[in-house]
């Protein structure tokens, strides 16, 4: 039997009539309610005694049924399915041509044909080595031997004696000598660490150079542990949300950084790879739903937001892009690159993951919300969804400003250094770049939350409760 709802006006967004007659006495104001049905009236009703004007006023009249005082939105009676198929027809017009220009944007701005971009300096062949004994001592070259006293300002060198695991002279022995700085790793006995073979003789100690260590296994390790938690926790959309994650590296690996290094637009590929990633990950992740698609909705929304933010408080404060990490690429490509564009694509793909996160627990709240109460219209889910986007919002923020922080982190300390006033400080290159990442990104963040709210109570109040 179809219910209907009192009035939120009176009882607040969260109570229904139940099928339990009203006690309302009948000097009462208020314009009676339609009774129900005579066949499932209760028959408590019957012997009440009869009067007129309420009778008048309770009997169906001709022509077309009046509306119940307060009842002004839809809750998903009658014919609602029709509604739903609408709306979701309305988001297919909306995603199908936004899907379709992202991947015109991979096919356009992909490098087709160019051989991949490689450093004007060369960067030697990887060679794996496991050291056997280090000493310290004078730094001699290979046959000099020292005579008296080393000068008192002399640096001590480090001596290694390796044997090589792989590459052309795998099983032979290896001494490298390398000045201790107080930036130089400290390499001991057992160490397994990656040599720079530069082609040349394998004999000769000059053709090879200590550059890191090997940390294939332990980063195997930790993500299989991540992997396994995940799994453990989500099942099948844990599963899902891995195979996502998967993808997206590979969007990251074979789309965006070869076409950035083959000179193409920073940000528009940054922009046609986050939308390939957003629709991958959230899709496969969360299914084809309405409730998916409001995400992505929203998700888009911000990102474009993020970008217009980013792109004119970059011009407007000067900023060049031109860090320590992005002069070191430019000098290893041996051409210019869109160094503004590098840092553009930087902020709109670092802002993608939280955003996400955001409008994804957005979406879900307003749909659990309509769940527990069908009765609730848009205007009451997006209030309730607001107040859970209050509280998200504070933490997501955080979050974000925390990530660029910790990886601004040796920028902060060197720049405290300097010894001179904060304002300074804040206006460096470096600084600037962050504090515009993390502004315009907590912006997006913040106008996610009513974004994605409003559009997910439009939609969830359409939904049947049947498809909830």
């Amino acid at each position: 039997m179809n219910r209907r709802d009192i009035s939120d006006d009176d009882t607040g967004p969260i109570r229904r009539v139940t099928d339990t007659p009203s006690d309302r006495s009948p000097g009462t104001s208020r314009t009676p309610r339609r009774r129900p049905p005579e066949g499932t009236r209760p028959p408590v009703e019957r012997p009440r005694p009869a009067e007129p004007g309420r009778r008048r006023a309770a009997e169906p009249k001709p022509g077309p049924e009046p509306k119940p005082v307060g009842h002004g939105h839809s809750h998903g009676h009658g014919p609602a399915a029709p509604a739903s198929r609408r709306v979701r027809r309305l988001l297919m017009w909306l995603l199908i041509p936004l899907a379709v220009a992202t991947l015109a944007g991979m096919v356009l701005l992909y490098p087709w044909g160019k051989d991949p971009a490689k450093s004007v300096f060369s960067q030697g062949t990887p060679v794996s080595a496991t050291i056997k004994a280090t000493f310290t001592g004078p730094c001699l070259a290979e046959g000099q031997v020292q005579v008296g006293e080393p000068p008192p300002d002399a640096k001590p060198c480090l001596t290694s004696e390796l044997t090589m695991t792989d590459g052309p002279g795998v099983g032979k022995p290896l001494k490298l000598t390398l000045p201790i700085e107080p930036s130089t790793p400290r390499f001991t006995a057992g160490d397994e660490v990656v040599l720079s073979y530069n082609g040349g003789d394998v004999a000769d100690p000059a053709s090879f150079q200590i550059v890191d260590f090997q940390r294939g296994t332990p980063l195997l390790l930790l993500a299989g542990l991540f992997a396994l938690a995940v799994i453990v926790l989500g099942r099948w959309r844990g599963l899902a949300a891995l195979v996502a994650l998967g993808l997206s590296f590979l969007v990251l690996a074979l789309f965006v950084l070869p076409s950035i290094l083959a000179g193409e637009s920073p940000l528009l590929v940054a922009i046609a790879g986050a939308g390939a990633i957003m629709f991958v990950a959230l899709y496969l992740t969360h299914g084809l739903s309405a409730r998916t698609s409001v995400a992505v909705l929203g998700t888009l929304v911000s990102l474009i937001l993020i970008g217009v933010l980013s792109a004119i408080f970059s011009a407007a404060s000067s900023l060049t892009g031109l860090d320590d990490s992005t002069s070191q690429l430019i000098g290893s490509l041996g051409h210019g690159i869109d160094a503004r564009g590098l840092l553009l694509a930087g902020v709109v793909i670092g802002a993608l993951g939280v955003l996400d996160d955001v409008t994804v627990t957005q979406t879900s709240a307003v749909w659990e919300l309509r769940r527990a109460n069908p009765s609730l219209g848009w205007r009451e889910l997006y209030g309730a969804g607001l107040r859970i986007g209050r509280d998200h919002v504070g933490s997501a923020v955080n979050t974000l400003v925390m990530a660029y922080a910790g990886a601004a982190l040796p920028v902060l300390l060197y720049t405290s250094l300097s010894g001179v006033g904060l304002g300074s400080i804040l206006g460096a290159e470096e600084i600037a770049q962050e504090i515009v990442r993390t502004l315009a990104g907590s912006v997006g963040i913040v106008a996610a939350v009513p974004v994605t709210t409003v559009l997910a109570a439009l939609i969830a109040s359409r939904e049947p409760r049947e498809s909830l």
